[in-house]
């Protein structure tokens, strides 16, 4: 699918906010799809405009509910909400994948569940509302979509450093340490990674990327999901 003028209604919809159709489809098209259909706009300034308008609202969010905390803890919390890992699970949650213009090369490596991918997209729609709607919506678009990070404390903390929450959790359940096996595959301009954890020799989750960091950082979260969900 590349994304069709019902589906990014219905995306409209799911996100509570009416952006204007063409900024929508534009937030939507990664360079991959531009570069198979003739150069077409991609969305790579939205990107760049929707950045700085979630790291400012999570910045006076953060600010503005969290009295108690110092300079230090903020930062940490911040970066953890912005980083690609938080935003390509904001993506998947509301199942973002699925409305992106992407090429046919992405489209058979797996690219709509890239994390880099979602991440960048996410932050694209929030330009596209910023230039639609106004900073106002815009930012409570921003509240909405990071609400789910924020609803759960410990998931909060494993968006944060999932292969350190991972560990602590293994061994508070006497699981040993986790490891990673990395395969890679593609050309070297567009290699990809994919990260298997494995706990006791048991394979728990996989996470891809477009490095070994990314892929085993996306595993881990995985992995602490499963874990978490086991133990309800």
């Amino acid at each position: 699918m590349t994304g069709n003028h019902s589906s990014r209604a219905d995306l409209s919809s799911l996100l509570a906010i009416d952006i204007e159709p063409a900024l929508l489809e534009l937030a939507l098209t990664h360079r991959s799809y531009a570069y198979e259909n003739g150069g077409v706009a991609t969305n790579e300034r939205l990107e760049f405009l929707g950045d700085s308008i979630l790291g400012q609202a999570v910045t006076v969010m953060l600010f503005t509910e969290h009295p108690d905390l110092d300079e230090g803890e903020l930062a940490k919390r911040r970066a953890s909400l912005v980083s690609t890992v938080a935003l390509a699970e904001v993506a998947r949650f509301i199942g973002l994948g699925q409305y992106l213009r992407v090429g046919r090369g992405e489209e058979l490596t797996g690219g709509r569940d890239k994390s880099s991918m979602l991440a960048d997209t996410v932050e694209a729609i929030i330009g596209a509302a910023y230039l639609s709607r106004g900073g106002e919506e815009a930012t409570a678009l921003v509240y909405r979509l990071i609400a789910p990070l924020l609803a759960d404390p410990e998931r909060f903390g494993a968006t944060m450093d999932p292969k350190t929450s991972l560990q602590e959790l293994s061994a508070r359940r006497n699981l040993g340490a986790p490891s990673y096996v990395i395969v890679d595959s593609g050309p070297d301009h567009l290699k990809r990674f994919q990260a298997t954890v494995l706990l006791q020799d048991r394979e728990i989750a996989t996470g891809v990327g477009s490095s070994k960091k990314q892929a085993e950082v996306a595993a881990a979260l995985d992995a602490w999901t499963q874990l978490s969900r086991e133990a309800h």
